[in-house]
């Protein structure tokens, strides 16, 4: 399940792994136990919501290998598009979520044209920049984006398929219409990073003068997965507004875009194509969770966040992976034992 150097596993083949069917199977039954644990069930729609964020964002960080510390601007700007195109244009779900999605990834085109020439701290100091320019156009921009106070007043737009409608309007129902988008989400995304794109990309990771020289256009790819990630990071933002039935500037601030950059990184996003699902889980858990006892759970967690740079910087993903390594080696090391012993009279 690599992301960063895709595998050629048997799964990277497929487009439903076995890993997703249990995910899946574990997030349907989250609305009849998460109150019994005394959590909120507002809290499953935002680990959905939030996973399909970091997954496209780490598009760029994980399979790229891309530093951009400016994310969160796409993510907003396709919450403001959905909620604009609510408002200003037609009422209907599948047009403001397209719009979204499209609106957020002409502005990542247009950022990815002045940065894509950029590597290292350059690139990353680039998308901080614009990142702030978005910001900030929609903190002073009152006439569309409602400045500080927002888009309030934006509705759950029904799931109309023509000859069903389904109403989104309860927290349930709008959970399962976001599972069901997640799970398509993830399985495209999957498929994508373990494509031939998704390897040329990955290659590119590992050296853009290696990938120059085989002839494959880096400039390009590097522009078009920073579109597509800022696309993904739209609609998930639209998805958002929904949630939130609103949509603020302050997700797009760079301390917002730098959560789903920790958020990656804890989980293990640089190895790992479930390493940002889980850094996911266990932010917003941890913030739930510590923020009932303490204001200050931020601390803990950025001191969670040091450890594991310090001591396990492959994340929690790459931990669990190489723990499973170790013991699957350690087993077949007593299976070679116990074969040697019975072979040459050790066990009489």
């Amino acid at each position: 399940m690599m992301i960063a150097a895709p595998t050629n596993s048997p799964d990277a083949a497929r487009l439903v792994t076995p890993a997703m069917l249990v995910l899946w199977l574990v997030l349907a039954t989250v609305p009849v136990w998460i109150s019994r644990i005394g959590l909120y069930p507002y809290l499953g729609i935002e680990i959905l919501i939030w996973s399909l964020y970091a997954l496209a964002f780490n598009l760029v960080l994980g399979t790229a290998g891309l530093p951009s510390f400016g994310h969160g601007a796409y993510f907003g700007i396709g919450a403001y598009a959905f909620g604009l195109c609510q408002f200003d244009l037609v009422a209907n779900l599948w047009i403001c979520l397209a719009a979204a999605a499209i609106v957020a990834g002409l502005a990542g085109a247009l950022v990815a044209l002045f940065i894509s020439h950029r590597r290292g701290i350059y690139y990353a100091f680039m998308t901080i920049a614009f990142g702030q320019i978005f910001w900030t156009v929609a903190i002073k921009w009152h006439g569309v984006t409602g400045g500080e106070d927002g888009l309030l007043k934006i509705r759950r737009l029904p799931a109309d398929f023509g000859f069903v409608s389904f109403d989104l309007a309860d927290n349930v129902a709008f959970y399962y219409f976001v599972l069901a988008v997640f799970a398509i989400g993830i399985a495209a995304l999957w498929r994508l990073v373990n494509s031939p794109y998704g390897r040329i990309v990955a290659a590119i990771r590992q050296s853009e003068i290696r990938a120059s020289h085989l002839g494959y256009n880096v400039w390009l790819y590097k522009a078009s997965v920073f579109t597509l990630s800022a696309a993904i990071s739209g609609f998930a933002g639209g998805l958002f507004a929904m949630a939130q039935l609103a949509a603020f500037p302050d997700v797009m601030s760079l301390h917002q875009s730098g959560y789903v950059v920790m958020m990656t990184l804890v989980g293990g996003g640089l190895v790992s194509f479930w390493g940002p699902v889980i850094g996911v889980f266990v932010f917003l858990i941890a913030r739930d969770v510590i923020g009932a006892l303490t204001n200050a759970w931020m601390l803990y967690f950025g001191l969670l966040f040091m450890a594991i740079v310090l001591f396990r910087p492959e994340g929690i993903a790459g931990a669990i992976s190489a723990a499973l390594q170790r013991r699957s080696l350690g087993a077949l090391r007593e299976r070679g034992h116990s074969a040697m012993r019975l072979l040459f009279g050790g066990g009489r």
